[in-house]
């Protein structure tokens, strides 16, 4: 048997951000507006492109929110948010809830969830939630939140690679001849 070396690894030293931000961004990421709403009715709310399922049981999700947020402190008093899958067709959605100051939520029309949070129209879901945990993991924090209630949308998700927006593209994959004649019988 032939073994090939693997190639030597880069050495941690070397890691700047600019080049660690370069190759993980080329995996891509899908785009999740986390809402709520604080006991004076203000509409609260940032974008994360770290959001995932955690466990199925029981249901939790996960996302993570860098340390220097502005946004997140006052999200963490609530101990409950909303995660809107945005769809790909609210770019806007995604650079409005992306910026600094009161007027994120100017012209987004959501609608109360049952936890109270904004749900945002044209979402392709809803996922409401309870903080259970939060972690301190390098510069992000890592939320998790109990999943009380989940509602589906229309449309795909956004997603975000290199920098730039995209839709998801299916690729039509043939099955193996041998899957395919075993089938056929």
């Amino acid at each position: 048997m032939d073994i090939t070396p693997a190639p030597a690894a880069t050495p941690v030293a070397d890691i700047t951000p600019a080049y660690y931000r370069q190759i993980l961004g080329k995996l891509p990421t899908g785009v999740t507006a986390i809402t709520g709403v604080n006991d004076d009715n203000e509409k609260l709310g940032l974008v994360v492109g770290t959001f995932q399922s955690l466990s199925l049981e029981p249901p939790l999700v996960m996302f993570c929110v860098d340390k220097s947020s502005s946004s997140w402190p006052k999200l963490r008093k609530l101990q409950k948010f909303t995660a809107n899958i945005l769809s790909d067709d609210q770019i806007s959605i995604c650079r409005s809830l992306s910026r600094k100051g009161p007027q994120k939520f100017e012209g987004l029309p959501s609608t109360p969830g049952p936890l109270g949070t904004p749900h945002l129209d044209g979402a392709t879901a809803h996922i409401d939630c309870i903080v259970t945990a939060e972690v301190v993991v390098g510069d992000h924090y890592m939320v998790v939140g109990s999943v009380t209630n989940m509602s589906e949308g229309t449309g795909d998700a956004l997603l975000f690679r290199a920098g730039k927006f995209g839709q998801y593209q299916p690729i039509d994959i043939p099955a193996p001849a041998e899957t395919a004649t075993r089938s056929a019988s």
